[in-house]
């Protein structure tokens, strides 16, 4: 089964539970099986900084937000946390911050480039730069660079993200494509006030950038965000659709497995989120690099709660699936 059309897409979207799960995940079983062979992509993540200027309405870590005790990480320790994960045999880090300015460029290149020295899949998602900045990541090694849209409709975008632009996003797209960077993006799933039709046209267009690996999350409230005064998390069934359909779409993609459950205080950890995620074609682990304290700081959703490796061991014996560490 092979989805192209956006009305195909709306069509699974507007499924009954019952028939999504007889009709739709045994086909992206056997995808999973092709293009997957029964494996878990697993790699550490290192948020760096949780300083940020922007004030999107729906990120804990927004500007405005004055409850979060703020950290930056020296060079030196994010190096040293990454290249003691390796040492342990995990070859890929996700290097992720806020928008922090005075964090310092070249502090992220000497980063970048110590990190590929040790032979280290580098994920990095640290904002909007002009095209030269990232011609300076793709030379000193990114293999990918993360950068979600978000949402698809410039409208909406420009409301939730108003110290930037639906404009600006997508030539910062682009110039990450163009440096020669996989491209991981993606939408928030289900925020308020988000239609089905919004939803396909976000899936249609993680389509047409030919994404590496799509970061996708239900919308999740965070304490003191405007958004959050909508009192919704997005629907976890409408999460489990949308990784289903792309990968029915985009079948080699990488997806985001490291989703919440029913119960929001187990975080970004909860056994049965994970597990269903998978189940739907999700195939992407992450595990905390961060002490305690300043993982509870790093709140862009409340209850991120990602933890060490031991809980990616338990997802593997549940799931009866292989990981993959580099």
């Amino acid at each position: 089964m092979r989805i192209t059309e956006k009305k195909e897409i709306l069509e699974i979207l507007s499924m009954p539970e019952s028939s999504f799960y007889s009709e739709i995940i045994p086909q992206v079983r056997k995808e999973c099986k092709k293009t997957l062979s029964g494996k878990l992509l697993v790699t550490s993540m290192m948020g760096y900084s949780n300083i940020c200027k922007n004030n999107c309405l729906y990120c804990g870590m927004r500007a405005g937000n004055p409850t979060i005790k703020r950290f930056r990480i020296e060079k030196e320790d994010v190096i040293k946390a990454c290249v003691d994960a390796k040492e342990k045999g995990f070859k890929r880090t996700f290097l992720i911050s806020g928008e922090d300015p005075k964090y310092g460029f070249d502090n992220i290149l000497s980063i970048v480039r110590a990190l590929k020295k040790e032979g280290i899949f580098v994920s990095l998602a640290c904002g909007e730069f002009e095209k030269v900045q990232y011609d300076e990541l793709k030379d000193a090694g990114v293999d990918e660079y993360v950068l979600k849209f978000e949402m698809s409709d410039p409208e909406s975008f420009n409301r939730l993200n108003p110290s930037t632009n639906f404009e600006k996003r997508m030539r910062s797209i682009e110039y990450i494509k163009s440096a020669g960077m996989r491209l991981a993006s993606g939408n928030i799933v289900d925020w308020p006030g988000q239609s089905m039709n919004e939803l396909a046209d976000d899936i249609m267009l993680m389509k047409k950038l030919e994404i590496s690996w799509a970061p996708i999350i239900p919308y999740l409230p965070a304490l003191n965000t405007p958004l959050a005064k909508e009192n919704k998390r997005g629907d976890l069934l409408t999460l489990y659709k949308e990784i289903a359909i792309l990968r029915l779409m985009i079948p080699n993609v990488n997806i985001t497995a490291q989703q919440p459950g029913k119960d929001m205080r187990n975080g970004l950890s909860d056994i049965d989120g994970n597990s269903a995620a998978i189940d739907a074609g999700a195939n992407v682990l992450f595990f905390d690099l961060l002490s305690d304290e300043n993982a509870s700081c790093f709140r862009v959703i409340d209850h991120r709660k990602i933890t060490g490796p031991e809980h990616i061991f338990k997802i593997a014996d549940k799931t009866g699936l292989k990981l993959i560490t580099e």
